[in-house]
């Protein structure tokens, strides 16, 4: 077999890649589109996604070394002139932000640096005129157009999100400095003067609160035009990757088809526009690849707190997330004095669209990784007073249901219930029951389906395996008699007899006087 291509894991430098003949996926047909037909450009996706390499290929473009392009699809198919242009980059994983005060002067700094790269002497008083004078004073010494690329432009707004109101204020004041300082790009004495402007970050602000200066300004974000332009397709996995796939399948000794499967249901299912098209997470695609094992990588690298403080907050209804459905004004609502869950969850890549009808959006979790990892990591937020032998219980769910071990199964969620101090939640109905159940047995890897919509109903949660399906139905204070009753006389059941698996009907009885499971039944 040939030697398999380095992989580029953690090198967002487009001239390491090719100078060291690491593997590239050739995204330069939508870094063609965009120069050729626009100047001004802001998109948003979540983090390990690629925005940083985008960013710097645009840099090696456009100082016209045309060398690290050759054989891809800009240099066979794009028209392009290779004209050297000055490029100011501004990365704000490098700028310091811990308060506004930092912020502004490290903002200042890497104004002045960047004239230092052009001997230019940058000594305006404020930081908007600083960077008007060095655009205005790059184009005249070189006599070309000026480009701007800003990388994770709102790093300095939400990495204060979710840690008090001091630090709101900070990102409050963080949100101003930038909403100025992005302002100078507008302007009628520095807009003639550029070439190109390319934004990116996490978080789409609604332009009110960031970008009501830019109304120039191309938030292509959900265009489906340029819906894959982040992430691979499940073509560019088979085309870019057929040789580690087959070393993958010898790795673990199985088929080549086996591994496409495992890796779509782990890590594709990111869809950012109207357009049906998913990618592939592109870090864990590589971590996969690297390790030769279905492992989290992409949510081990970093799960904001902030996230999951919201999500307990707000007392959310996690089931609901599956099935979220949500209107187009959803996407834009990111406002750190006014969080919306679902925007949240979206912009960080912890849900993503699955379908849309009659112009709303229904939402869910991209894959099996995204998915078991935050669930698992809600579940130890809530229980994060177990020690650790209470806390790994629930991994053996999963086990217990596919060898009809039901006595164990509800024993082991029975001890779980009974570990969490009262203290962390006082409200337990229905909802918080569910909550946690359904916690528990998707952490465990169990595939749980909440809410699922029948002619006659809702189910409130089925879970399937291979071969054997369990129909569940929740009650508090009743009986789990009466929750095997309403599973037989709404015929939950009906939809599932064509699959000629396994059925079970099982209903669970929840007593907020002792606080955990009461009671059982299976038929």
């Amino acid at each position: 077999m040939k030697q398999l291509q380095k992989l580029p894991i953690g090198i967002q430098a487009f001239e390491t890649i090719r100078e060291n003949s690491y593997l590239y996926v050739d995204k330069t047909e939508y870094i063609y589109r965009m120069i050729d037909q626009g100047m001004f450009y802001f998109i948003s996706r979540p983090r390990r996604f690629g925005k940083s390499l985008m960013v710097s290929t645009l840099r090696a473009l456009f100082q016209g070394k045309k060398e690290l392009f050759e054989g891809l699809w800009i240099a066979r198919h794009g028209h392009m002139k290779w004209r050297q242009h000055p490029v100011v980059l501004i990365d704000f994983n490098e700028i310091s932000h811990d308060t506004p005060q930092i912020l502004q002067k490290d903002l200042e700094n890497t104004i002045i640096k960047a004239g230092q790269l052009h001997n230019l002497k940058i000594d305006a008083p404020f930081l908007k005129s600083k960077f008007k004078q060095l655009i205005v004073e790059l184009h005249a010494k070189t006599g070309m157009p000026v480009v701007i690329l800003v990388d994770e432009y709102d790093k300095p707004i939400i990495d204060h999100v979710g840690k008090g109101q001091k630090e709101i204020d900070f990102a409050i004041a963080n949100r101003e400095i930038l909403k100025n300082f992005l302002g100078v790009i507008k302007g009628g004495d520095v807009s003639p003067l550029l070439r190109f402007v390319f934004i990116t970050g996490i978080s789409r602000f609604s332009r009110v609160s960031i970008f009501s200066e830019l109304n120039n300004l191309n938030d292509i974000s959900m265009n489906q035009r340029f819906a894959d332009m982040f992430g691979y397709t499940h073509e560019e996995l088979g085309n870019c990757f057929h040789q580690y796939i087959e070393s993958f399948a010898g790795e673990i000794k199985c088929d080549f088809q086996t591994i496409i499967e495992q890796l779509k249901r782990q890590y594709n299912g990111y869809r950012f526009s109207k357009k049906d098209i998913k990618v592939y997470n592109p870090f864990s695609i590589l971590k996969a690849f690297d390790q030769m094992d279905f492992q989290n990588y992409w949510f081990e690298t970093g799960t904001p707190a902030f996230l999951i403080n919201l999500l307990r907050e707000k007392n959310y209804y996690l089931p609901e997330i599956e099935g979220m459905e949500v209107d187009e004004s959803m996407f834009t609502s990111f406002e750190i004095d006014n969080l919306k869950l679902e925007a949240v969850l979206f912009q960080t890549g912890y849900i993503t669209i699955k379908d849309i009808k009659d112009r709303f959006y229904l939402l869910d979790y991209p894959n099996q990784e995204v998915k078991n990892s935050f669930l698992k990591h809600l579940l130890s937020s809530f229980t994060h007073e177990l020690s650790g032998k209470e806390g790994s219980l629930f991994l053996k769910l999963a086990k217990y249901l596919q060898e009809d071990d039901f006595e164990s199964f509800f024993n082991t969620v029975n001890t779980i219930f009974a570990s969490i101090p009262y203290t962390i939640n006082s409200k337990r109905d229905e909802a918080y029951f569910h909550t946690l159940f359904y916690l528990m047995v998707s952490a465990s890897g169990i595939d749980a389906k909440s809410e699922v919509l029948t002619s006659r109903g809702r189910i409130d949660m089925v879970i399937e395996f291979s071969d054997r399906i369990f129909i569940m139905e929740f009650k508090c204070n009743q009986s789990a008699a009466a929750g095997i009753r309403q599973i037989k006389e709404k015929g939950y059941a009906d939809k599932y007899r064509q699959s000629h698996k396994k059925l079970y009907l099982m209903a669970l009885n929840f007593s907020t006087e002792k606080r955990n499971l009461s009671e059982w039944k299976i038929k």
